[in-house]
């Protein structure tokens, strides 16, 4: 899809990834545009990137320059001529892209693939397993681990794909790399893989892991709902796979959390300041374990409406049980040292407390993503069904779900 003569997009079905790959600055372009939404650069993270909501939907946009006078619609992102004198930021800035183009390149059936990975996205948000920020799984682990199954049963049913995810890798023996059958490369143990808990290996040349802030409690709670969902989905007959989607119990769970107040005077100036702080939440969450022994970083973001400036609030669980005292002032003034080296712009509110369950405002009582009175489930599509591609609005060559014969949508991409 072409944005001018001189730029176009990169299209991910996998995770709804984008690279934008132009001569020109990428930030006029896209603001220009009547879909697009809330943008803002993140441009001091490793990979830089821009965020903001395209036709609605939040979206990350890595971006790099090429330097050729044109970037023709249908260039091949795996040409190595395009690659040449990009640089290491620019490399990483593609690197997702590539292996997102790969994954499909690579898996049996890719619709199955998409309706899999999509159920999976849902699961992993839904019990706050998902978010790479936080020390969990980012989309393109998620990803990769989905096409590995696919590969292991390419003619297995959408419910069975879904079950032997679990299966596989809740009796999986990490640190194991898990690594896509691509029919060339040959892998060979790489002595630092057994410094990490989950390897995971991009399927594109040079075949590199994906990047990972997984820590010690991180681990055991991914591995904990890994287990969970193999244990409501083991028995197909008898698979409970609303139960999979109910949101995990922080309240119940947790008597207390560390709460992250961040805020900004204003809103366009909010999104760079949090993310900022997201991208440096690793110490943070080895603190919390090194002085607590557990730190369930729930990824969910609230907002205080009772303050009147923009602003974003997370609620992290404590160990239960645990009565030390946490100096939460020293904690606070480690972490705003970490935040500050490297900054650019002007630093703006962050705070740190300990409130307890019972303390907790009621926007934040509600467990992840859930709503009063609803219960998420997923739907088992009729693959002989007669169904009708809906396009997207402003993207007219992308399928963003499906009508039935009896008038009823099913969004069926992975994206989301």
């Amino acid at each position: 899809m072409g944005l001018t003569p001189l730029g176009f997009m990169v299209q991910s079905r996998t995770s709804m990834l984008y690279a934008l790959v132009l001569t020109l600055p990428p930030w006029h372009m896209l603001k220009s545009r009547p879909e697009v939404s809330e943008i803002h650069c993140v441009q001091d993270a490793k990979v830089p990137l821009m965020r903001f909501k395209f036709d609605g939907i939040s979206m990350d946009l890595p971006y790099t320059r090429l330097k050729v006078l044109a970037v023709t619609e249908n260039v091949d992102i795996f040409n190595p001529f395009f690659l040449s004198d990009i640089g290491e930021t620019g490399w990483k800035s593609l690197s997702g892209v590539r292996a997102n183009k790969r994954i499909c390149q690579l898996v049996p059936n890719l619709e199955k693939f998409q309706s899999m990975l999509r159920c999976v996205k849902l699961w992993a948000k839904r019990r706050g397993v998902y978010g790479n920020l936080n020390g969990f799984l980012g989309g393109v682990h998620l990803a990769i681990l989905a096409a590995f199954v696919c590969q292991c049963d390419p003619n297995a049913s959408l419910s069975a794909l879904i079950s032997n995810f679990f299966k596989t890798f809740a009796l999986w023996p990490w640190p194991t790399p898990v690594v896509l059958r691509d029919g060339m490369s040959q892998h060979t143990i790489n002595p630092t893989e057994t410094q990490l808990f989950m390897p995971i290996r991009l399927p594109c040349n040079p075949y590199e892991y994906c990047r990972c802030n997984i820590t010690k409690n991180t681990f055991y709670k991914i591995r904990a709902e890994l287990l969970r969902g193999h244990n409501l989905t083991k028995d197909l007959l008898k698979s409970d796979f609303d139960n999979i989607l109910e949101p995990f119990p922080y309240t119940q769970t947790y008597t207390r959390f560390v709460k992250i107040f961040v805020s900004a005077s204003k809103q366009d100036e909010l999104g760079d300041w949090v993310g900022w702080i997201k991208s440096r939440f690793r110490c943070l969450i080895l603190k919390l374990e090194e002085v607590q022994g557990l730190c369930d970083p729930n990824p969910a973001e609230y907002i205080d409406l009772d303050v009147a400036e923009p602003n974003v609030v997370f609620y992290w669980g404590l160990q239960p049980g645990k009565t030390n005292v946490i100096d939460i002032e020293s904690l606070r003034e480690d972490f705003w040292r970490n935040i500050s080296n490297g900054y650019q712009g002007l630093l703006r509110r962050m705070e740190l407390s300990i409130v307890q369950a019972s303390q907790l405002a009621k926007y934040a009582q509600f467990d992840t993503l859930s709503r009063k009175g609803t219960k998420a489930s997923w739907k088992m599509s009729d693959c002989n069904q007669q169904r009708i591609p809906i396009y997207s609005q402003h993207l007219p060559h992308y399928v963003v779900g499906y009508l039935s014969t009896n008038g009823d949508s099913e969004y069926r991409s992975a994206g989301g």
